[in-house]
């Protein structure tokens, strides 16, 4: 049996917003401590994922470091032996290497990215192509070419004119039989010193469809993190 009792309170109207301030006062007071509460917890949670993930995932780095530089090691092999076999130049290599099994069922392809970069003769070359340009009569036509040349010779983020462009360049130069122009153009491609930005090895494999016996499309196998 409940023996609890309620009592009924007389309070003048000061008395009660006074006591409904202080139940006011004391949710905020109660929320704001669950919302620190949340904060510190929260924060302490961060703090050991990041620990536990950064000594989970640095011995994984290590290795997938290692196994490069032992696959990138054998490529080099092979690579010289297949510049003498093909009595290539070095420096005539093509940027990729795909090598692929007698099955048809495994290859591995080996190869660089480059950024664009120029060596300071370009800006000869570029000072050439716009004293082409400064030449043209402002008609329409003219117009529209030295808007196009421009655009063509804006540099991108890194500074650095875009290779892509400097081959339509070459076109319109070619266009133009203009010879100061066309000399413009020849210097800034001579000037052309592209930067080994990073290696990559991608690995693929298929499979036979076991019933058909038709080989599957190529599958990479997910060596990144992002990829897995």
């Amino acid at each position: 049996m409940d023996n609890s009792k309620t009592k009924a309170v007389e309070m003048t109207a000061e008395e009660f917003a006074a006591f409904q301030a202080f139940k006011a006062e004391q949710a905020k007071k109660e929320a704001e401590a669950r919302v620190e509460a949340l904060r510190n917890g929260y924060s302490e949670m961060a703090e050991a994922f990041i620990k536990k993930t950064i000594k989970k995932l640095t011995p994984l780095s290590e290795n997938i470091r290692k196994k490069k530089e032992e696959v990138l090691e054998e490529f080099s092999a092979l690579q010289k032996l297949k510049a003498e076999l093909l009595q290539i130049d070095g420096k005539d290599m093509p940027k990729s290497h795909t090598f692929t099994n007698k099955e048809g069922t495994m290859r591995v392809t080996i190869g660089v990215y480059e950024t664009d970069a120029y060596d300071d003769t370009v800006e000869e070359g570029i000072a050439k192509v716009k004293g082409y340009i400064e030449s043209l009569a402002q008609d329409e036509r003219s117009q529209q070419l030295v808007k196009m040349v421009m655009s063509l010779l804006a540099r991108s983020a890194n500074g650095a004119l875009k290779a892509s462009r400097v081959v339509r360049l070459h076109k319109l130069a070619d266009e133009s039989g203009d010879p100061t122009f066309i000399e413009g153009v020849r210097i800034i491609e001579a000037a052309y010193r592209p930067a080994v930005s990073r290696t990559y090895i991608r690995c693929e494999v298929r499979t036979i469809d076991p019933a058909s016996q038709v080989i599957k499309d190529w599958e990479a196998l997910p060596l990144g993190m992002t990829e897995s």
